[in-house]
């Protein structure tokens, strides 16, 4: 039972931060209809801006680095994904497969800019020393600090979410355009401008969760590629849209693929995992929760 909690807990965890990469992709897929496959990009300068930063700063203070990387990745993140919508992505709306090509390339030219700049070799930001212990509740059973960390994170960015989503005008706007886009747009709702405001949200979120991942290892050019496709499965197995199915299904996803590869491999857990994902969107085609809204057929 130790062992089994431990293993739900870092699939907790690891949900935890899919958590943050498939908020952008559910929010920037629900409101625009666009697959951005730049999206793992974005984790990875979100990482190497918490490593510029641990340089520019000498690595004298790595608690400085971690709390300065945090709003800086989300800021850096949010501007070049808003210059890349006010660029490139909203000339193709309407055009799944343009845009989907189009943010290929724009993923391979910023991979190749990241080894060209920092080189192909991972490297490692240090990791605060309040961070680099652990909780134990009891014998046998042992929480890493860090992981801890990123769970209360998450939990306090999902607040914030909320609070936006729910509590300010802008919020109450992008929810109107993903359950109706066309009519939002009728009311006066300049559906363009919110556009580029949830894709750069979304991409400040993965550059979000780029700064966390140099908590749990190395980082690199490619580390992104190791992230996006699941995160493309939490957002489809929870629902396009939805706060609440993102949540859901990041959790079910980290939880269920870290015990199935404790009970075999690594690669047969995730193929078990995705073949749980299967089963669901035969029974729920729309996700665990499904988007709500009037449509004319």
């Amino acid at each position: 039972m130790q062992i089994i909690l431990g293993q739900a807990f870092n699939g907790i965890s690891e949900g935890s931060v899919l958590l943050l990469v498939a908020l952008g992709l559910c929010f920037t897929f629900g409101l625009m209809g666009v697959i951005n496959m730049a999206h793992g990009e974005f984790i990875m300068i979100g990482a190497y801006v918490a490593y510029v930063l641990q340089h520019t700063l000498h690595g004298s203070n790595p608690s400085l680095v971690l709390l300065l990387g945090l709003p800086a990745g989300f800021l850096v993140g949010g501007a070049i994904g808003w210059l890349l919508e006010g660029s490139l992505v909203r000339f193709l709306y309407g055009r799944p497969l343009d845009t989907l090509l189009a943010t290929w390339g724009v993923s391979l030219l910023l991979q190749q800019a990241a080894r060209n700049i920092f080189g192909a070799p991972n490297v490692e930001v240090k990791s605060p020393a309040w961070l680099s212990s652990a909780w134990r509740p009891g014998p046998g059973l042992t929480f890493a600090d860090a992981r801890l960390f990123i769970l209360g994170l998450t939990a306090a960015v999902l607040l914030l979410l909320y609070a936006y989503l729910y509590r300010t005008p802008a919020g109450r706007r992008t929810r109107a355009a993903m359950q109706n886009r066309e009519m939002a747009g009728c009311l006066g709702v300049s559906t363009r401008t919110l556009d580029g405001l949830t894709f750069a949200i979304g991409s400040g979120l993965a550059a979000l969760a780029g700064v966390v991942l140099t908590l749990i290892g190395p980082i690199g050019p490619t580390i992104g590629s190791d992230y996006i496709v699941d995160a493309f499965m939490v957002v489809v197995l929870g629902g396009v849209g939805q706060l609440a199915g993102a949540v859901s299904g990041a959790a079910l996803f980290g939880t269920s693929k870290s015990l199935f590869q404790f009970w075999t491999t690594a690669s047969v857990g995730t193929v078990l995992a995705f073949a749980m994902i299967i089963l669901i969107l035969q029974w729920r085609p729309q996700g665990i929760v499904a988007r709500r809204g009037r449509h004319l057929d």
